[in-house]
């Protein structure tokens, strides 16, 4: 299937929320971080991209409908152009509320020099600390301000590109209405879903150090 939006929003700025509430909508499944983690079979695409290698971005979203967070939001212009008739969804939140965010859960598993043992996870975030922490945040995302520049830059950019009748600037806090009108699709009767949350991101952090 063609992927019908493209996620353009730096992680921690409600994207989980925003997979749960595309596939709600009939715009899943959704490709997330967590997609990453559940589907080994799929690291490949982003070990390659991270190294410079252009994927073939068909087979890379072959069974998702949307996508959002990192690793895809790093390659949000190529994925916009290669599926020109996709939406592009730009979730953003207050700066300082990102940062203490990121910070808080991000930042501290990213930064740990300690690695998980030999295998598949210790491969995945290998690839994770490459391409978001060296490349895209230049190995200073403990630096507030390295760190916002380059959040407020990312936005203008992703407005600078985008037409803006293909583009929603979204915060979640607003819930269903503006993302409804955009994907013309009618608003549910159930409450706009609200997830991974700081607390949660680091309880399972805290499991996964546990093994």
């Amino acid at each position: 299937m063609p992927l019908r939006v493209v996620g353009a929003g730096f992680g921690r700025t409600g994207t989980n929320s925003t997979k749960t509430a595309l596939e709600m909508l009939g715009f899943g499944p959704c490709h997330h971080m967590f997609e990453v983690r559940k589907h080994p079979e799929e690291l490949h695409f982003w070990q390659a991209a991270a190294r410079g290698e252009a994927p073939d971005w068909d087979d890379v979203f072959a069974q998702y409908g949307s996508c959002v967070d990192w690793p895809s939001a790093f390659f949000w212009r190529e994925i916009a152009a290669h599926f020109a008739d996709a939406k592009v969804l730009l979730t953003v939140r207050p700066e300082e509320d990102w940062y203490r965010s990121i910070h808080a859960t991000i930042y501290q598993s990213l930064s740990d020099p300690v690695l998980p043992p030999a295998g598949f996870e210790r491969v995945r975030k290998q690839m994770v600390i490459d391409l978001i922490y060296r490349q895209l945040f230049g190995g200073r995302l403990g630096d507030h301000d390295h760190a916002i520049g380059l959040y407020r830059a990312h936005i203008a950019e992703v407005q600078r590109v985008i037409p803006p009748e293909r583009l929603l600037t979204y915060d979640v806090a607003e819930g269903w209405g503006p993302l409804c009108r955009f994907l013309k699709v009618p608003v549910p009767d159930e409450p706009f879903p609200l997830t991974n949350t700081t607390q949660e991101f680091q309880q399972r952090a805290a499991e996964r150090k546990r093994g």
